[in-house]
Order: C-alpha cells, then structure tokens, then sequence
C-alpha cells in the first residue's frame, strides 16, 4: 500500500487503519490531527478508518486543550473580553522565531501573557520524537489561538482552521489571508470569504486586516469577535504607521481593537494602547530582540503604561507654554 504523508511517499507490506499507522510512525494520536484525501478524520474514528492505496495524508501538530477561559482576579475591574472569555493581560504574544521553544515559553512568562499564537504546521513524521510547543507551554495554563499564518487564500485557511479545530477543540481563532511575500499584507477580498466561512461554521474569529476603517467595521458587522489593524507590516518593527485611521477604527468599534504586526520597541506598543487599542498582539519585536526576555518584559510594562495614560486622558495639545507654577506671588 502506497500513501502519501506530509508530501512524503511512503510504502507499507499491509492494510493499516489510521490508528495503526499512528502507531507506526510513533506518534501520539492526542497529539496530532489528521486530514485524508482533504477531508478531517475525527479522532475517535481513528481506529475504525482504513486506509487504502494512494491516500494523501496530512498530519499536523496538535495546538490546543486546557480551559478556554483564562482565570481573572474578580477584584480586577480591567478585564477585557474577547468572545465571552475575560483576560486580564492585553498583551498577546507569538511562538515564532524563537531559539528554541525553552526561551519563547520564558519570554510568554515574562510578558504575562494569557494568549499565545500558535501556528498549524505538519509533524515531522521522520523524527516524531522531537519536541513540541505543549511540551514547554502548557495549553492548560495558556489559551491557544490558532492562526493561518502563511495562507494566501480563503479555502487554505479555512482548511488549517478546520485542521486546528479537530486538533484541540478550539473554535476561538486568528484569521489573516496575505496577500504577497514581500509584504504580507492582507488580502482583504480572500479574508472576507474566509471570514463569511468560518463563521457560519461556528467559529468565533478574531481577523488581522488593513486599518481601512470601512473594512474594519464591515468585518464586526459580519460577526468578527475582535478586529486586528496592522500597526505596521508584518515583523517590520516600523511601528504604528497611520495612528489616526486606528484611532477612527477604535472609536466606530464595540468590539475588541487589538493592533496586530508592526510593533518594533515598548513605545510602540504604548502608542496602541494610547490610542484607545485593547490589546497588542506582537511577535517579532520579542523573539528577535537582543535579549527576547528583558524586551518580554519591556513590552508588558509598556502595554500597561499605554492602557492607564489612555484611562487618564492625556492633557490638550496647546500651540503655547503654559507655566506650571503660579504667577501670583512672585517676589
């Protein structure tokens, strides 16, 4: 029997099921999903599905588990929600990048992050021993959010979705659909379709796109959970580059606003949240920081300096100095 897995061909003397073949190649099945011929197998079918000659076969890491609600201090009273689910730290973090999966778990405790990105990506099915990211970020302790990174259209990230679903459960999501390599910019007619798909299959989607505010509001109104504007281009570091389209994005929205990609250094994170942002969702600007953990740390710190200057309200601009002692009583 000839099969193709992960885009490998592979041979095998007898018929197997999909539990045997699990079994085969050494991997854990509660750790892993699994897509034959397009189409998702359940994991409790695993055992009564047999394979046949000339199946195609994916078989991707496993990317959740644990309790979706993030446990939050009910003495707190700056929560935010996102899809009926209340956390307490606005600073989301990536698991990309990083040296290894032991430095990017210290920089999520340094960050005090509660939401982690984590993309699909096949098993190596030639070294299924090698270590994952649930072995060193706990998924009961963190609440994963499966993202479609590297999708470029609305079928591929639907697919991925459907994938991550099966995987660990999740129905909570980060949509985003590029348009190009070289800059990774949305393509918001793909993200659209996608986005109209994913919903109606029940998913609660949180999107990146583009800081059109019209595009913005049209995605809330189709049922998004949370909109996320790029700051800037994707692991650019540029910064926020148009604050006032995400100022107007902000303002129009009741819905969660979380600046997504662009983010180079703790003042840019503070001008997201200056702006009236809920959250920050960063990944580059961490891992490949001199020191990923001090900038971790940096970056926590900056989020929430941001959020209370924004609950404060800022003084008014003025065109003229305005002394701050009194010039009554002067000698």
């Amino acid at each position: 029997m000839k099969l193709t897995i992960n885009g490998e061909n592979r041979k095998f003397l007898e018929s197997l099921t999909v539990d045997q073949l699990l079994e085969r190649l050494g991997l854990d099945a509660r750790k892993v999903a699994l897509e034959r011929n397009l189409e998702i197998v359940p994991r409790s079918t695993y055992g009564d599905v047999a394979l046949v000659d000339g199946d195609q076969l994916e078989i991707v890491h496993f990317v959740g588990g644990g309790n979706l609600l993030a446990e939050t201090d009910s003495t707190q009273d700056d929560s935010f929600e996102i899809a009926g689910r209340k956390f307490l730290s606005r600073l989301i973090v990536g698991t990309g990048k990083y040296k290894d999966f032991a430095e990017n778990r210290d920089a999520v405790e340094a960050a005090g992050a509660e939401i982690v990105t984590v993309a699909v990506r096949r098993v190596n099915v030639s070294d299924p021993n090698q270590p994952m990211l649930v072995d060193y970020i706990d998924p009961k302790k963190y609440t994963y959010l499966p993202n479609t990174a590297g999708c470029y259209t609305a079928d591929e990230a639907v697919r991925t979705l459907r994938l991550a679903r099966e995987a660990g459960g999740w129905s909570l999501v980060k949509l985003e659909v590029l348009g190009d390599q070289k800059t990774l910019y949305p393509n918001m007619t793909e993200t659209l379709a996608a986005t109209e798909a994913l919903i109606a299959e029940g998913f609660e989607v949180m999107v990146y796109c583009n800081d059109d505010p019209i595009m913005a509001k049209r995605l809330e109104d189709m049922g998004c959970c949370a909109i996320m504007p790029l700051g800037g281009l994707i692991g650019s570091g540029l910064g926020i580059q148009n604050p006032v389209n995400i100022r107007l994005i902000v303002e129009q929205a009741t819905v969660p606003v979380l600046v997504d990609a662009g983010v180079g250094t703790a003042s840019d994170a503070t001008i997201a949240m200056e702006l009236g942002c809920d959250g920050v969702l960063m990944n580059t600007a961490i891992a490949e920081a001199q020191d990923p953990i001090k900038m971790a740390r940096a970056m926590k710190a900056a989020v929430e300096a941001g959020r209370l200057a924004y609950q404060a309200g800022r003084m008014p601009k003025k065109l003229y100095a305005d002394p701050s002692s009194p010039l009554g009583g002067l000698i």
